[in-house]
């Protein structure tokens, strides 16, 4: 006789075969290879959450270094000013001010040209 785990198993099955909800074919409805790609599938969300925090950091950093670039300042001295004027904003808020409120962010280039060494 066999065991067939009863209704334990089955809400492990269930739970396995709604995480493999839209995949194609086998995929999304057979347990060993459903179990299979969800297993991959939640590797690669765990590690790409990771990833896409170094990806927008990235971003931000092209942006600012493209505005301040166009003041006439590297990123680099931008950031060194900044930190020298203890002016407390992230890469993030820095970036969308590049792109959305280009005055306010000449203000903080004039800012930072103040307390760079030249």
């Amino acid at each position: 006789m066999r065991v067939k785990g009863g209704p334990r198993g089955a809400r492990r099955r269930k739970k396995i075969l709604k995480l493999a909800k839209g995949y194609w074919g086998s995929r999304g409805k057979l347990l060993r290879v459903a179990r299979l790609t969800v297993e991959r599938a939640l590797r690669y969300s765990y590690r790409d959450r990771k990833v896409r925090k170094r990806e927008f950091r990235r971003l931000w950093i092209a942006r600012i270094n493209a505005a301040a670039r166009a003041h006439g300042m590297t990123y680099s001295r931008f950031m060194e000013g900044l930190r020298k004027a203890e002016v407390g904003l992230d890469r993030k808020v820095l970036a969308d001010m590049a792109v959305k409120d280009q005055e306010g962010f000449a203000k903080l280039v004039e800012i930072a040209k103040a307390h760079v060494s030249s």
